[in-house]
């Protein structure tokens, strides 16, 4: 598997805690910022009763109201859609698409989707399980001989399972940028994914596999290396036939080595510790987290997967058997448990929806399905900050806006 085409590794890069990756990786900026830390693997429960929905509803007003509130925090740009059960649309822009200027944001504009892929490569893996292809139980060995071997790595005991569910152990150490010079300076890096896996191997396992949970991109990295050798193609292909084009997600596409986004777009900016808000749209995103997107194809993506569309009833229950994450990431994803790359968290309604949220360095992606799949939110926001307490007031308040969407609660039940 190829992530972009090869390059020699750059020279004083700076510590993989950057927020370049900080919004496709928030979570894994969670712990280093927080204090890393591993959880013991419990037993799953069940993920709640049926939500009890309000009767009057949610309305394009109130997400309206909640993409501007949004938008006060400081965020540039707010895109957000809800597609419900009669298939009716409620969308809502706030901000403007370049800063400086009065134009508006698109309503279903391209962003980075960031992790949000990491759910496509969970749904072709498990594809591949049905299929017999490979199992759950498989090493990385049995697909990758000698591919993780360093610092008590060992791709023996480390599972399919495992990397999908972020229990491998393996540890991040990922490219980015702490200011804008540095940006300007790496934007254009490219990385093969062994690259990427062998940075990982310069460090000790955050702890034994199966033993702790760590959000690890770089075990999402292996899952594509795995996709490829077992489907023998690429596994971009693997999401393109399987998932992209019998969905008629014709607006998601992979960029590799083209930094630039397709039009319509909101620029994408940076707002560094020192407070410096950049522009930082044009880069070129090394891994399956570089995946553009809309909100209508985000939605038809969950609608078809929490619908019954895409994997067995059996692999579903695999995907939704989930793990509760540590606490430095209770934060952000409060009640979240991890399951198959996705996400569980509870609703305030009552029961749980299922998501999983990205961002990259100026795209911070949120999103929500019920249970079924028959209601579902996407908000993108044009704007990520260095700063952990204004990160953590944008994720609250976005979180706030996918609850009430999935939950049907008008605006004034929140004292609007």
């Amino acid at each position: 598997m190829r992530l972009t085409s090869p390059a020699s590794a750059p020279q004083n890069r700076p510590s993989p805690q950057r927020h370049r990756r900080a919004g496709r990786r928030w979570p894994a900026v969670a712990a280093a910022v927080l204090g890393t830390a591993s959880a013991a693997m419990a037993i799953p429960s069940s993920n709640g009763a049926t939500p009890t929905f309000a009767q009057s509803g949610y309305q394009q007003d109130d997400l309206r109201r909640d993409a501007d509130a949004l938008r006060a925090l400081g965020i540039t740009g707010v895109q957000a859609r809800v597609t419900t059960a009669s298939g009716r649309d409620l969308v809502a822009t706030a901000g403007v698409a370049v800063a400086g200027t009065n134009r508006p944001v698109p309503r279903d504009g391209y962003f980075r989707i960031a992790s949000t892929g990491k759910a496509l490569m969970a749904t072709v893996i498990l594809q591949l399980v049905e299929d017999g292809t490979l199992s759950l139980d498989d090493t990385v060995d049995r697909w990758l001989p000698g591919l993780i071997d360093a610092n008590g790595n060992d791709g023996r005991q480390i599972t399919v399972h495992q990397l999908l569910q972020n229990t491998s152990g393996l540890h991040d150490d990922l490219p980015g940028f702490d200011t804008p010079q540095q940006y300007y300076e790496h934007r254009y890096d490219t990385y093969t994914a062994e690259q990427i896996v062998a940075r990982a191997m310069k460090h000790h396992p955050d702890f034994p596999p199966g033993t702790g949970w760590s959000y690890s991109n770089t075990g999402y990295v292996v899952l594509g290396m795995i996709v490829e050798k077992a489907a023998g193609r690429p596994w971009q292909e693997e999401v393109e036939s399987r998932i992209l084009k019998p969905l008629g997600m014709n607006h998601t596409y992979l960029p590799g080595t083209t930094s630039t986004l397709r039009r319509p777009h909101a620029a994408g900016y940076q707002v560094f510790a020192a407070g410096e808000r950049t522009d930082v749209t044009e880069q070129i995103v090394p891994d399956l987290g570089g995946y553009v997107s809309t909100t209508a194809d985000v939605n038809r993506f969950f609608q078809a997967l929490l619908g019954g569309e895409l994997l067995s009833a059996a692999r579903m229950a695999e995907m939704r058997d989930t793990v509760p994450v540590p606490k430095p990431f209770d934060v952000f994803w409060p009640g979240g448990r991890y399951g198959l790359g996705l996400v569980s968290r509870p609703l305030s309604c009552g029961g749980s929806y299922w998501s999983h949220e990205g961002g990259e360095a100026g795209y911070i992606t949120l999103n929500g399905a019920t249970d079924d799949g028959s209601r579902t939110v996407t908000v993108s926001m044009s704007t990520s900050f260095n700063d952990l307490r204004k990160t953590l007031r944008q994720q609250k308040t976005a979180s706030d806006l996918v609850d009430r969407a999935l939950c049907d609660t008008p605006g004034n039940r929140q004292g609007r």
